[in-house]
């Protein structure tokens, strides 16, 4: 794929699309429509998701009202209580979240929820963005089921500035409303076949939905790129394993395409080799990296062949926050490819995530690099990658799926 057809595909992709929107499909119709200029017949594969719409949120603090947007899926409530800024994570600091609404740092994960139910919290503050920048964009974040379980206490996220004022004014009391509609909606993956000479294949990934406020093309539509370019790559030579190409659909919203894709075709994983995921690739800055969830030899072959070939990376053995983690979860090695820009040049989930931070040069050469990774496992006589999870792995894979708690917690 050249630097005018990436363009051309930024371009074309320049909107939000959020998991389980109409923008999400619109841009799943579009890559299968890419597919078939090559000649590729790719299927969109539909999954239910969770959805909301909100109807009403307020924030309310001291009798003067925060921007605020609420939590979806967390529930309709109506809740006014004490102001509590949770900066410490110990017993005595959780202890003071009974019969408050609870501000806290960062996102809202699965351990920070179950703590804030455990203590007594009865409502929850969020923010997101950055103090230094002009804007007051609010994302809009969701209490995803597998974090709640059920047990919902509404939340509201607000802007950095505004989260920063709360505290500086020494807030006293705080009163969420939120009310809104519920339903299960769709997400699809798309999913694309290239035969091989065996029945066995490797699994190329990358999701192309989006956050509420982003463009994406950093996190994701360029990882999408690279393997709509290695699907029109492979589609055209013979190779020994079969290459399955998925674009994810509502990997922001917790890796769900993946999980569903694994979920729903549970006779296939036998007969998938590897998973290679590629998540934010070809920026302006940054280093590229590797991280492999597979025997740690993975990790010295692939900075051989770098060295061979002479392309820089940084290669590891760990967990990568992508949809490569669904595959090694069912046992499958996985490793994901990044170019891993500094915060202050390329960020991702808000507005600056646009074309703006790309480099169509630095696509092509990442995509190059690990189209010639892939060709080499497509094309072994035996796949070499062990087809099995190492202990350190799964351990890390249970702290990341939230099935056991992180000791640093």
């Amino acid at each position: 794929m050249d630097i005018q057809k990436i363009n051309q595909i930024f371009s074309d992709t320049a909107y939000i699309r959020m998991g389980g929107t109409d923008e999400e499909l619109k841009c799943a119709q579009y890559l299968v429509q890419k597919c078939a200029e090559f000649g590729g017949k790719a299927n969109i594969e539909p999954f239910a998701v969770e959805m909301a719409e909100i109807k009403e949120a307020l924030l309310t603090v001291d009798g003067r009202q925060i921007p605020c947007k609420g939590y979806f899926n967390a529930g309709s409530a109506t809740v006014e209580a004490p102001f509590y800024y949770l900066t410490n994570t110990d017993a005595y600091s959780l202890s003071l979240c009974r019969g408050k609404i609870v501000m806290i740092d960062g996102y809202l994960g699965y351990w920070r929820y179950q703590d804030l139910l455990a203590n007594g919290a009865v409502g929850f503050i969020t923010y997101d963005g950055n103090a230094n920048y002009a804007d007051r964009d609010i994302d809009q974040r969701e209490l995803r089921s597998y974090v709640s379980r059920g047990n919902k206490i509404p939340g509201v996220n607000i802007n950095a500035k505004d989260a920063i004022a709360l505290v500086n004014g020494d807030a006293k009391t705080a009163q969420i409303h939120l009310v809104q509609e519920e339903y299960m909606g769709q997400s699809r993956n798309v999913v694309l076949d290239i035969p091989g000479e065996t029945d066995q294949y490797i699994v190329l990934t990358a999701h192309y939905d989006s956050t509420s406020l982003s463009e994406g093309a950093y996190d994701n539509m360029s990882g999408s790129i690279g393997i709509l370019a290695m699907a029109e790559h492979f589609s055209k030579c013979k190779n020994h394993y079969g290459i399955r190409v998925i674009w994810c659909g509502s990997e922001e919203r917790g890796l769900l395409g993946s999980k569903a894709y694994v979920a729903s075709h549970p006779e296939e994983l036998e007969r998938i080799v590897l998973n290679v995921n590629l998540d934010m690739i070809g920026s302006i800055m940054g280093k590229f990296i590797g991280v492999c969830t597979a025997e740690e030899r993975l990790c010295h072959y692939i900075s051989y062949y770098a060295g061979e070939v002479g392309f820089g990376i940084a290669i590891r053995q760990g967990v990568y926050s992508s949809d490569s983690t669904p595959f090694a979860d069912a046992g499958i090695p996985a490793v994901s490819f990044a170019r891993d820009a500094p915060g202050n040049t390329a960020t991702i989930h808000n507005s600056y995530d646009t074309r703006a931070v790309m480099k169509a040069e630095h696509m092509v050469k990442d995509i190059d690099f690990i189209c010639g990774f892939v060709d080499r496992m497509a094309n072994a006589k035996c796949c070499p990658v062990k087809k099995e999870i190492p202990e350190n792995m799964k351990d890390k894979l249970d702290e990341y799926l939230m099935r056991k708690r992180p000791k640093e917690m």
